[in-house]
């Protein structure tokens, strides 16, 4: 019986490994990346996001407000702006060549101009890759009706 519980954990744990060994390096690196940018945005860092976001980059917001890298780096030093949580989850990517479609869902809360906020809604980020950085090239959310 012991024995058949060890062999049954073995094969579990190969099966992991497995798995793990199959996973996209690309795909690990942009959630990496994703997270580190949400992480940014909870803590109001405005130079750790202007490395993840390319030169020309542009956003539109759930609000169908459009912007270009420097008003959105501007908005997260609006001292007005006090997010408390940024989340994603189901993430998925596409890769085309060296660009990378990254959708998923977002939770995030906090307060704008003393009003608190709690919005959950859906994001698509355009990632390229040049030398061996990927970068934000395009940002867009939309809230999810609840």
């Amino acid at each position: 019986m012991f024995r058949a519980l060890c062999f049954s954990l073995l094969m579990a744990l190969c099966s992991l490994v497995a798995v793990a060994q199959q996973a996209d390096p690309r795909e690990t690196r942009l959630l990496v990346l994703e997270r580190l940018w949400n992480e940014a945005q909870v803590n109001r860092d405005a130079s750790s996001l202007d490395a993840l976001v390319g030169s020309r980059f542009t956003d539109t917001e759930w609000n169908g407000e459009v912007s270009d890298k420097q008003h959105f780096l501007a908005d997260i030093k609006d001292p007005q702006f006090k997010p408390s949580s940024l989340t994603i989850q189901d993430v998925k990517m596409s890769f085309y060549g060296d660009t990378a479609v990254v959708i998923g869902t977002y939770h995030t809360q906090g307060t704008y101009q003393n009003k608190p906020y709690d919005h959950l809604g859906r994001f698509t980020d355009t990632w390229v890759k040049d030398g061996d950085k990927w970068q934000c090239v395009a940002s867009h959310t939309s809230l999810i009706k609840k």
